[in-house]
């Protein structure tokens, strides 16, 4: 097994923390000795034992071994001790990081690393290590706001719907199912007003991974009217639930809805909900529709990363995923990155990152 290859491997084990390990970032280790796997481990709860430690502790000899992670081992005492005071004292003579650690409070274990003679390489699969951790990365460069990621289930021409607004299914139940899955890595799930009114969803997550902390509901629309009876209201007790509206739509339908337990915050635009949002510890919110709010976003250059789920179905018409909006010139248009491609049953998922925080090696 060579340093991609481990590497590789680094980063499906990291991804085993999903939606338990935030705000911390997804880390997974490996350790070889000769090219061999020898041990691996991933962080696996939020104040537990990072992925090097247990790495470690699963290795009968470490010395003399390579250790293979996504992220630069921390420096400071924080939940857990240094990481990289660990694997000096356990004797790894060669430590592979993709990306460094941004958070200037962790960073410099690759430093602490060659001070104490430990060779050190970094940067190895660094654009895949980035992609897995971008809302970590993004929370800890940009304060203005969250980590923003649209989710959008639609036919193979681009509608989220048919003609006559019927969406349920478009996908299939391997999609649906990691939905659920995609939720709980999620500070909040948002969707627009006329969504939740039309489609009354519950924006909750049902699946075989329980978030540490469930993700907030966000609706956002320009005028206040809710309804009770809607999913989102009834529960509101239970799940955290926020409704941002226009400034001058907030205070008639504000005391109803709170009395159920909604948040009602008033928001003159896009930008304003996410700053709120931000304000409140929210680093990333996933945007489940509608057309109008995902074109609104796309419009205002607020998407960071979009989640398409495609259908091998032809509607002809109904109700876009991503516009309509302004025109651009091919010549002027952006490139975005493909990040993952992947099957989810009978449907093709498509990843795309706006562009990839990467930081200094």
């Amino acid at each position: 097994m060579n340093d991609r290859e481990a590497m590789a491997r680094a980063l499906v084990l990291a991804r085993l923390g999903w939606g338990r390990v935030a705000p911390n970032p997804l880390v997974g280790a490996v350790l070889l000795r000769d090219g061999e796997l020898v041990a691996e481990a991933h962080h696996a709860e939020f104040g537990g034992p990072h992925a090097e430690a247990v790495a470690l502790a699963r290795c009968a000899d470490p010395r003399g071994t390579t250790c293979v992670l996504n992220l630069e081992p921390c420096a400071h005492v924080g939940k857990t001790p240094p990481c990289a005071d660990a694997l000096i004292a356990a004797g790894v003579r060669r430590v592979v990081y993709a990306i460094a650690d941004p958070d200037g409070r962790a960073a410099g274990g690759g430093d602490r690393l060659r001070g104490a003679g430990v060779e050190v390489e970094a940067g190895v699969c660094r654009e895949e290590a980035a992609a897995l951790n971008a809302s970590f990365l993004w929370a800890r460069t940009r304060p203005d706001r969250p980590f923003v990621a649209v989710k959008a289930a639609t036919s193979l021409d681009g509608f989220l719907a048919d003609a006559e607004g019927r969406s349920r299914w478009i996908s299939g139940d391997a999609a649906r199912e990691w939905v659920h899955w995609l939720r709980a890595g999620f500070g909040a799930v948002a969707v627009g007003r006329v969504t939740a009114v039309t489609d009354d969803p519950e924006l909750t997550v049902r699946g075989p991974v329980v978030p540490r902390v469930p993700p907030r509901r966000v609706v956002i629309g320009r005028s206040g009217e809710l309804p009770a009876t809607l999913r989102l209201v009834r529960t509101a007790r239970e799940v955290p639930t926020e409704a941002f509206f226009g400034e001058p739509a907030v205070s008639r339908p504000a005391g109803k809805l709170e009395s159920l337990g909604v948040i009602v915050r008033g928001a003159d635009d896009l930008a304003a909900v996410l700053a709120s949002l931000r304000c409140d510890g929210v680093e990333s919110v996933l945007v489940e529709g509608g057309g109008r709010l995902i074109a609104s976003l796309l419009e205002a250059d607020l998407v960071d990363r979009v989640y398409w789920i495609q259908a091998p179905i032809w509607l002809g018409t109904g109700r876009p995923a991503f516009g309509p909006r302004s025109a651009v010139a091919l010549g002027d248009a952006r490139r975005w990155t493909v990040t993952e491609r992947a099957t989810l049953g009978t449907d093709t998922l498509l990843v795309l990152d706006r562009e990839l925080c990467l930081p200094a090696l």
